[in-house]
């Protein structure tokens, strides 16, 4: 379907009727730049595993030397903070990729297109889909190193991580395009990003237990949807290691609401409508977006 714009001693325009088929292709597109665009950038590929990097070997080596008297003992505390890590190199590579949109409008991309003949809905999409897909790729080099931490390269554990690695990695992506759909310049995004993401990381268990905490920092944890992304990956790890029952009581002891015990089940569904509701609203500021 077509419409035609014509005047008197002008050549007609024809402009191609919106259809779910282009919206479909557009989301293709996006996801397809996505991928390049993570392809093409080497320099990206090796700066954002540098940091989850010297956590996972220099901090995590450094600090069990302080747990390996514990209740953990027997368990190498890198690889109660390998899930962690995970998390981390996730999270941050999905909002380097919704930070792109930033980058995009400073350079007149963006603005291409909002005014293409489809549904401003399919663009962020495409985008939460490809920021999802990049950041899972990305997490797979961490897979790779699970040996090196005593994790097992259990296909089961393998195909569970990479789930949930793509279920955290497109929430946040659905939560940075929400961010950067009304901001003008990177640094103003990053500064945010930092001020946001770094906190909620910290205070989701990745790099500490969520044992015996006290009252104020365990309603922290509670209240931070990114607990809820990375005990399930902590959960599959311990789940394949051979370790004592004072040792996962002490490193993976789950969440807990009161009394109940919160299912990892539950926990994936808690991520999976935090990224129903961001992609949401990143549709609804993209709509507002000039």
């Amino acid at each position: 379907m077509t419409t035609g714009i014509t005047a008197p001693g002008v050549v007609g325009v024809r402009v191609p009727g919106r259809s779910v088929r282009h919206d479909i292709r557009a989301i293709k597109i996006v996801l397809h730049r996505e991928m390049l665009r993570f392809v093409n950038d080497r320099t990206r590929m090796v700066s954002t595993l540098v940091q989850p990097v010297l956590w996972l070997f220099v901090m995590g080596t450094g600090l069990s030397t302080l747990v390996s008297r514990g209740p953990s003992q027997g368990v190498d505390f890198r690889t109660f903070m390998y899930p962690g890590v995970i998390a981390m190199t996730v999270i941050t590579t999905a909002m380097f990729s919704a930070g792109s949109i930033v980058w995009d409008r400073e350079f007149g991309f963006l603005r291409e297109m909002l005014v293409a003949p489809v549904g401003r809905a399919s663009i962020v999409i495409g985008k939460c889909l490809g920021g999802g897909i990049v950041a899972t790729a990305q997490g797979i080099i961490i897979l790779a190193l699970a040996g090196l931490v005593h994790v097992p390269y259990s296909p089961t554990l393998i195909i569970t991580l990479l789930g949930e690695m793509f279920l955290a990695s497109f929430a946040i992506t659905a939560f940075g395009v929400s961010l950067a759909a009304r901001m003008k310049n990177m640094q103003t995004f990053f500064g945010i990003m930092q001020m946001a993401i770094m906190p909620m990381i910290f205070l989701s268990g990745a790099m500490f237990p969520l044992s015996n905490l006290p009252a104020w920092l365990s309603f922290l944890t509670k209240i931070n949807p990114l607990t809820y992304a990375v005990d399930p990956m902590r959960h599959a790890v311990f789940t394949h290691l051979d370790v004592s029952p004072q040792a996962v009581e002490a490193l993976n002891p789950g969440v807990h609401w009161y009394a109940w015990h919160v299912p990892v089940a539950a926990e994936l569904g808690i991520v999976a409508l935090m990224g129903i509701a961001l992609l949401g609203v990143a549709i609804a500021q993209f709509r507002r977006t000039d």
